[in-house]
C-alpha cells in the first residue's frame, strides 16, 4: 500500500540513530505519513556488525526504539518525544549491512502521558526482520534536553524528499 508523506522529522548532530555528524551513526532520515506512521531509512555499516555482514541485534533494537518513540511526533509535533519505559523485540531474520533498510513505527494506544507503539524493521525484499512493541512516556523535548540542544542540534532533515512511501 502506498501512503503520502506529510513531512520530514527533525534530526540532530550526534545521535546514534539520526546524527549527521556521528561517524559511527546510522544517519537515519524519518518521514511522517498520512496514516500517522513514521518511516525511517538507514544503512547499517561495518562498525555496527555482530556476525560478519550482519547488523548487531542491539542496533536493530535501537532503531526500532527510536522510531516508535518518534511516532508520537506524527500526532503532536516536532517538540514531542517518547521516553522508553519498556521495549520488547522478536528477531525473525538476520539484518544485512550495506543495504538501505526501512523501519516503521506507529502509536497503537495513547493514554495521556503514556503511549504504546509497535514497529518493524523491513529488509530490502520487503520481509520483516525484527518486530517490536513498547511503552513510552510522552515528553516535550524541552523536558529532556537543554535549550542549547534545541537551538544548535535539533533541526529539519536534509533527507531525500519522498512524496510517497510504499509499505
Amino acid at each position: 500500500m502506498t501512503f503520502k508523506v506529510k513531512g520530514k522529522q527533525h534530526i540532530s548532530k550526534n545521535c546514534l540513530v539520526c546524527g549527521i555528524e556521528n561517524p559511527l551513526g546510522l544517519k537515519t532520515k524519518f518521514y511522517e505519513l498520512e496514516n500517522k506512521e513514521v518511516v525511517g531509512y538507514f544503512t547499517g555499516h561495518t562498525y555496527l556488525q555482530s556476525y560478519p555482514n550482519i547488523l548487531h541485534g542491539g542496533i536493530s533494537a535501537t532503531i526500532l526504539d527510536e522510531t516508535i518513540g518518534r511516532a508520537i511526533m506524527a500526532h503532536y509535533g516536532q517538540e514531542s518525544f517518547g521516553v522508553t519505559l519498556e521495549l520488547n523485540l522478536k528477531y525473525k531474520k538476520p539484518v544485512p549491512l550495506d543495504v538501505e533498510l526501512k523501519v516503521i513505527g506507529r502509536i497503537v494506544s495513547d493514554k495521556g502521558r503514556i503511549f504504546e507503539g509497535t514497529g518493524e524493521l523491513i529488509l530490502p525484499n520487503g520481509e520483516v526482520a525484527v518486530i517490536a512493541s513498547g511503552r513510552y512516556m510522552k515528553r516535550n523535548v524541552t523536558q529532556i534536553v537543554e535549550s542549547d540542544f534545541i537551538e544548535d542540534e535539533w533541526f529539519a532533515s536534509d533527507g531525500k524528499d519522498r512524496d510517497e512511501i510504499e509499505l
